[in-house]
């Protein structure tokens, strides 16, 4: 059931959250199988890295056949240039600065709010989330990670408290490979191997000690396949999040992934590695689904969770965000445009590519409409959009804007135009994101009238996002 009071009238078709949302279970004249649903998601891979974005270097041939199989976003959008904000924002369709999840290690998934895991569990589906987390400490008894422990029990809110049936989780980062040990020469670490300090949790708050050696995305799909192959076996239909820690700091890979790429620097031995090795399990992921006979009914997903990491390109944060400006931590572009993909079969028959503005925030309406749930009403406001009418191919704008705050920057992006402060909105940018994507040439001065609008909008969505945190929504 899910974690808050609600009344399910099964019998009227109808489940009503406490939050005053209102779902409708209605049952399409087709009856098809319920789709099988897969969020996956890099941590700090750039717009820029994929070679189908045209990267002539890093090899992703896995990834690649999914966008040129698939619908392939060009103008996809993380909710946050930040990690936890981003995953809040998957699960609930709402941004973050509703609930408290401002950045890294800050706030916790809340009791209050609605995950689709919750919904979806509710709905017969088995639940699984393997991988980073990042939206709330996994142990109160022992320290671990950046807050868990004691003394961060105030943020206790693992994924099995979120609606996830089992769990292989961690609460943040770990070297993307022997992701128990952080190795001599990162951080403050210079005289030798010690423990990372981060540990995998499963879903009865135990921490687990066996196959953690090696690449870290092949010990997180180790974990993921398995719970897919029971699923399947039990006849259940499933959602997993399956949460790379690649190619997130400490970025380490292994012999067989950095001998690909030699005449590089080790810091880009390692951090091209990673990123294929992460590849390598998103083909073992589609062979499987294949194997299984529900490749055509699985609605999967990639994506990752803001641009890469340093606020320049350099040898030691050797990630590309393409033409894009910023990085990691900016909201230009570069920090929060980053790729995106989803493989459909059962729906998406043919190749796409689109240049429609899409986020992190439309996969929680996108799926309940894929499954035949309407919200009725928005007492919580939901700020994604359904993506089911471009996935069918009548879609032709977005017409909803894009907002985003992150500290001191706020931004608003539309069908074609982007606005963008620096400084909580004292002063303002604006980018015709269909002529100059890169974002060089400032307009505001030449379109005021647009600025005028956006801005009006920006601040009605601000102040929206403020009674949420307020508990209005609640």
């Amino acid at each position: 059931m899910l974690k808050i009071q609600n009344i399910m009238t099964v019998a009227l078709g109808l489940c009503t959250l406490s939050s005053g949302m209102v779902f409708s279970a209605e049952k399409t004249k087709a009856k098809k199988k319920r789709p099988n649903i897969i969020l996956c998601m890099a941590d700090d891979l750039g717009w820029g890295d994929p070679a189908y974005n045209g990267n002539k270097i890093i090899k992703t041939p896995n990834l690649d056949a999914m966008a040129n199989n698939g619908i392939r976003f060009d103008r996809f959008y993380s909710s946050s240039p930040v990690c936890s904000p981003t995953r809040g924002s998957c699960i609930t369709g709402r941004h973050p600065y509703r609930y408290g999840i401002f950045g890294a290690n800050v706030g916790h998934m809340k009791d209050q709010e609605i995950t689709l895991a919750e919904i979806l569990k509710d709905q017969g589906y088995v639940t699984g989330h393997f991988g980073k987390w990042h939206l709330g400490t996994l142990t109160t008894t022992e320290k671990d990670a950046n807050r868990g422990g004691e003394k961060g029990k105030e943020h206790f809110s693992p994924p099995q408290l979120n609606g996830f049936d089992v769990c292989f989780s961690t609460e943040s980062k770990v070297p993307t490979y022997d992701p128990m040990i952080t190795p001599i020469g990162w951080g403050k670490n210079t005289q030798a191997d010690k423990p990372s300090g981060t540990y995998y949790w499963n879903e009865k708050g135990e921490k687990v000690t066996d196959n953690l050696e090696g690449d870290d995305s092949r010990i997180i799909m180790d974990r993921a396949i398995p719970f897919i192959e029971n699923a399947v076996e039990n006849d259940e239909p499933f959602f997993t999040i399956i949460w790379f820690h690649a190619p997130h700091l400490p970025v380490l890979a292994g012999e067989k992934h950095r001998s690909m790429y030699e005449g590089y620097t080790n810091e880009e031995k390692n951090y091209y590695g990673c990123i294929t090795a992460l590849d390598d399990q998103m083909g073992r992921l589609r062979a499987k689904l294949k194997e299984l006979g529900i490749e055509d009914e699985t609605m999967l997903w990639f994506t990752s969770d803001n641009g890469p990491e340093g606020a320049k390109l350099t040898t030691n944060r050797p990630g590309s965000a393409g033409p894009f400006k910023g990085r990691k931590r900016s909201l230009h572009e570069g920090g929060v445009r980053v790729p995106g993909i989803l493989v459909w079969p059962q729906e998406v028959k043919k190749s796409v590519v689109t240049d429609i503005p899409c986020s992190t925030l439309d996969y929680f309406p996108t799926i309940l409409d894929a499954l035949g749930y309407q919200i009725k009403g928005k007492p919580s406001p939901i700020d994604g959009h359904s993506l089911l009418p471009l996935i069918h191919g009548k879609m032709k704008a977005r017409n909803l804007p894009i907002g985003f705050e992150s500290k001191k920057q706020i931004a608003m992006n539309d069908d074609r135009y982007k606005l963008y402060s620096s400084d909580m909105g004292q002063t303002f940018e604006l980018y015709d994101m269909v002529n100059d994507k890169e974002e060089q040439h400032d307009i505001a001065s030449s379109k005021p009238e647009i600025v005028k609008e956006l801005a009006k909008k920006l601040a009605a969505w601000r102040e929206s996002c403020q009674h949420s945190l307020n508990g209005a929504d609640y």
